[in-house]
């Protein structure tokens, strides 16, 4: 009778950590997105005040088509990431290229030298830059926040194409060498449709970063091109308008369309691989 009451138990014992997993797991989860559900539900809620909830409506993505002030910093906001994002993803991409198939005096000086931008506390960063450039002629404003968050959005690509260069297969470059591509044709034709999943990655990570950024946009901005970031927080100063919740709730869908579509994407790259 003791053999086989041992087999449940053991099976018990096998199926605890499992429970345990799941419970960390969904506890991570609460903790990274149940705040964005509040947002999202908030965003629907008829009360001014966000603690009470009184009921249903689609009022404050109303009132957020007539708030110009919250649009056009959001307007700021995009044209700036996505600006900072082509020419940051061009460099990077350049530069993951380079560090990766070159040896060069200095070389692992310029690798740790790119970890400055994204460990340095960010406020130094700002100040730097506000202090310099006035002497070099940078007007504040859209310039100065595109030089600005490119300076820290350009080490994440450079880090990630490298990333996605070290399983390349250099003798497809060969091969289309062989056939008689120059180096510009086997670069554009070769080496970066094979590693486009790592730029990709680079160039959303660079607008996400560009996208949210608060510190260096707070110091640099300049007159009547204030971005998202420190819009909503100068509003904090006078209680946070419903609308917010609603554009936020907006930019929580587009974002998770993108990452769909580009799942999708992916997924139809692989079955045609």
């Amino acid at each position: 009778m003791a053999s086989l009451a041992a087999p449940p138990r053991a099976a018990r014992k096998e199926r605890a950590p499992q429970w345990t997993r799941q419970a960390i797991i969904v506890a991570v989860l609460g903790f990274l997105y149940v705040p964005i559900l509040v947002l999202i539900i908030f965003s629907f809620n008829t009360s001014y005040l966000s603690a009470l909830w009184t009921g249903f409506t689609f009022h404050w993505y109303r009132v957020l088509l007539q708030e110009p002030v919250l649009l056009h910093s959001l307007g700021v906001s995009v044209e700036v990431a996505i600006i900072q994002t082509i020419i940051s993803t061009i460099l990077g991409t350049l530069g993951g290229i380079a560090l990766h198939r070159y040896n060069f005096w200095g070389k692992k000086a310029l690798v740790y030298f790119l970890y400055i931008p994204i460990v340095i506390p960010e406020i130094v960063m700002a100040v730097a830059l506000l202090i310099y450039f006035p002497h070099v002629g940078v007007p504040l404003g859209v310039p100065a926040m595109v030089i600005g968050q490119t300076t820290f959005t350009i080490p994440y690509v450079v880090l990630v194409v490298r990333a996605s260069m070290a399983g390349f297969d250099t003798t497809l470059e060969e091969a289309s060498r062989d056939l008689g591509a120059s180096e510009l044709q086997t670069l554009w034709r070769v080496t970066i449709p094979v590693i486009l999943p790592g730029i990709v990655v680079g160039a959303l990570l660079s607008f996400s970063q560009s996208f949210d950024d608060f510190t260096t946009s707070f110091f640099v901005d300049g007159s009547g091109n204030t971005p998202l970031p420190v819009q909503i927080y100068g509003m904090l100063r006078h209680g946070v308008n419903p609308s917010v919740n609603a554009l936020s709730t907006v930019i929580v869908a587009a974002t998770l369309i993108i990452v769909l579509t580009g799942q999708r994407a992916q997924r139809r790259r692989a079955q045609r691989g």
